[in-house]
């Protein structure tokens, strides 16, 4: 991991602007200059801060610190930025929101991505939220705006609650028309219900102009059979939906083989042959 900007690291001050590189060395992170002089062996952690952004090469910009840690995988590291929930959600906004849109989009935007960032921490290798979609996107100082700054501001601290607890506010880009029951969707499939988390008709998808809104794909039956591997018994004769949700996406199916019948949850019907989502019907020609 390339970076400058910061003005210390694991108890070595550094100089604001020049670049340094952190490198796994066995279970720890060594600090060098970028001509490869040791700067510091700095443990299983590497905090560089002190600056008011630090730059990581070839990735962006970021307000806070920047930590380099260990990773599980031999041989690696996590790049990770660890900075004030504020500031966070100002480099998310824009990510997922045009900065164009209304400004009270920008501001329920503003409020989901700080509820969504508390209430689904991933625990992952020494980090709370991914910055992509796994999570929700993340661009640091470059997906500042002076109109999505606003809408942070303006919505400071606020969060959803349900039963005084911090809300699970996912968001999407399509619903198809009606969005999905959680233990029928890939927010939590064969979860629990969650009561707030209620499949309910979305009248406004057809103005959005999603290409998502209604898909087709088309399959040989040669092809089906590949792409459905070991799912199923015997060459595949016909799939039989025995189980819709609410919106009504697949539940269940059932896979007819020549050599018998596989039972399938619609996740993975919808993995293994790729459809942007489980809200299909099958039609023989």
């Amino acid at each position: 991991v390339s970076f400058s900007g910061a003005s210390s690291a694991c108890g070595s001050g550094l100089k604001t602007g020049k670049t340094y590189v952190a490198k796994r060395k066995g279970g720890g992170v060594m600090l060098r200059t970028k001509k490869g002089t040791l700067v510091a062996k700095c443990g299983a952690l590497l905090s560089a801060a002190g600056g008011p952004t630090v730059n990581v090469i070839g990735t962006g910009i970021y307000r806070g610190a920047l930590e380099v840690r260990s990773s599980s995988v031999p041989g690696t590291v996590n790049a990770i930025n660890a900075l004030d929930l504020e500031d966070y959600v100002r480099g998310v906004i824009a990510k997922e929101s045009p900065a164009s849109w209304p400004t009270e989009v920008l501001k329920a935007q503003a409020v989901v991505a700080r509820s969504f960032a508390i209430s689904t921490a991933v625990s992952g290798d020494g980090f709370d939220v991914y910055d992509d979609t796994r999570s929700q996107v993340y661009g640091g100082v470059g997906a500042e705006t002076a109109r999505t700054d606003q809408a942070v501001s303006a919505t400071r601290l606020q969060v959803v609650l349900y039963q005084g607890r911090v809300a699970q506010t996912f968001f999407f880009s399509t619903s198809g028309g009606h969005t999905e029951n959680n233990e029928f969707s890939s927010l939590g499939f064969g979860q629990p219900p969650v009561p707030y988390l209620r499949g309910v008709d979305d009248p406004y998808e057809a103005d959005a102009g999603s290409p998502y809104a209604h898909w087709k794909r088309k399959f040989t039956f040669g092809r089906m059979n590949s792409a459905l591997g070991g799912l199923v018994r015997g060459r595949l004769k016909n799939i039989v939906v025995s189980q819709r949700g609410t919106s009504p996406r697949i539940v269940r199916a059932n896979l007819i083989g020549s050599r018998g019948t596989t039972s399938v949850t619609g996740p993975q019907l919808r993995d293994a042959l790729r459809l942007p989502d489980t809200w299909a019907f099958f039609k023989k020609k």
